[in-house]
């Protein structure tokens, strides 16, 4: 028997989704799924709801054991194989909603704000000291587990623990297996191509890129994909979607990973106070993670009676967290895309960077293939992002505010719209209004 400690347990819905998936594999049947949580509440809710679904879809085989608080967090990690990460350090209310609030002050207006820019930089900034206290742990009960991140900002806190610790470390994202699709599905040609399709995606989370697709018989789709996108960019029809997606596509020649109302604040181009037609013109979505927690936490209100009562059951879903521990127990390969340290592997971006790449999963772990150089431009608008993940990583190990001030100073976006001495001042009010969840920095 093995054992899956899931960090986070209280975000409901996503542990059914990673829990339902291993259960529903072979080989994870009889593990033990160990729930951890700092929220009394929702663990007690997690727990009757895997403890549930282990009785619906698995004949109760598995053992579902809860752990509640920082003083029993060495105990969910004892002897664990995997460890799934889906904190967030902060959570909704307060620190996601100071996230957006203090930048709107300052006219600085977000979309996500949990991947880059000053939103992605604070929520690294609160959650990297908590990766450091659950690496010290799992070097100490576990030394051999594999941690599987979930947590954004992907790239800031996977790098953080793969090059500061010594745990074994991939950061997954639901975005690179649904890349091909959705801009098939999306542009009418789904049923067109003939499948299985071959696609190469590389480059950093949230900005990989689509560099090649083929149908089955190795015809190229990529043109076609460009011809109808540009005719949706050009004369949008109604409830049109991924309208920035389709631009950097037209701009640089290829089409990135990440939906439109992310990467729209990963760059200097869209939203912009000068040009607010941009908003309007480009779809933009403005304020859209703090309405999407709201819309969740209301969703869950009206689904937990139905969770709690015993009315759970699962179908197995296309994230990868299973698929990586099945390959490892069975030894049969799987191919993902993980999220890594470069050392080589995209020989135009820089070996301390973490790269998304396709890797080969097996009993040997996860494997990142050489993926060689991105076109010229596809890395360049990556080396935008990577300064600030650099340099927010850079901050928080070594505590200084100058690297904070730094990283919010290279943000393609913060660093459009706003001066030096506002981006500061913005920092500034953010460290002391985020201070109970962040170490002092001098």
């Amino acid at each position: 028997m093995g054992k899956l400690t899931f960090m986070g347990a209280g975000s409901t819905v996503f542990a059914k989704n990673v829990i339902g998936d291993c259960m529903l594999a072979d080989c994870m049947k009889d593990f033990e799924y160990a729930l951890y949580d700092i929220d009394e509440k929702r663990l007690e809710e997690s727990y009757i709801m895997v403890t549930t679904l282990n009785k619906n879809i698995n004949g109760g085989r598995a053992t579902v054991t809860k752990y509640l608080g920082v003083e029993n967090r060495k105990d969910a990690l004892r002897g664990a194989d995997f460890v799934v990460n889906a904190i967030q350090v902060g959570g909704y209310d307060p620190c996601t909603i100071i996230d957006f609030e203090i930048p709107k002050k300052y006219g600085l207006r977000q979309t996500i704000a949990d991947t880059l820019g000053i939103g992605g930089i604070f929520r690294a900034l609160r959650t990297i000291p908590v990766l450091e206290d659950f690496a010290k742990d799992m070097e100490e009960v576990c030394p051999r587990a594999l941690f599987l991140n979930y947590t954004n900002p992907m790239a800031m806190l996977t790098g953080y623990m793969q090059r500061y610790t010594n745990v074994q470390t991939v950061g997954l994202c639901h975005s690179v297996q649904v890349c091909a699709h959705h801009i098939l599905r999306d542009l009418g040609m789904l049923d067109e191509v003939k499948q299985p399709w071959r696609e190469k995606i590389a480059g950093i989370n949230h900005m990989a890129w689509l560099l090649s697709l083929e149908d089955a018989d190795g015809n190229d789709l990529m043109p076609e994909i460009r011809r109808r996108a540009f005719a949706v960019l050009d004369n949008p029809p109604e409830g049109a979607k991924d309208l920035t997606r389709y631009e950097y596509l037209r701009r640089l020649g290829y089409y990135c990973t990440e939906s439109s109302e992310h990467n729209a604040e990963y760059n200097n181009f869209f939203i912009k106070s000068r040009y607010p037609e941009l908003i309007e013109r480009y779809r933009i979505p403005l304020d859209e993670y703090p309405r999407r927690c709201i819309k969740q936490i209301d969703k869950w209100n009206a689904d937990k009676e139905e969770y709690l009562a015993g009315n759970v059951s699962h179908e197995r879903s296309k994230e990868y967290a299973s698929r990586i521990m099945e390959a490892i127990i069975t030894d049969v390969p799987a191919k993902i895309g993980g999220n890594v340290i470069n050392n080589g592997l995209i020989t135009n971006l820089p070996d301390k960077a973490c790269v998304e790449v396709p890797c080969l999963v097996n009993k040997l772990g996860v494997q990142p293939c050489c993926v060689g150089e991105l076109p010229v431009q596809c890395a360049a608008m990556n080396m935008t992002n990577i300064n600030v993940q650099l340099l927010t990583i850079e901050a928080a190990v070594t505590r200084k505010k100058e690297h904070i001030y730094q990283a919010a100073m290279l943000d393609p976006h913060t660093s459009s719209e706003l001066s030096i001495d506002d981006i500061v001042a913005m920092c500034d009010e953010l460290l002391e209004a985020e201070k109970d969840w962040l170490p002092t920095y001098r």
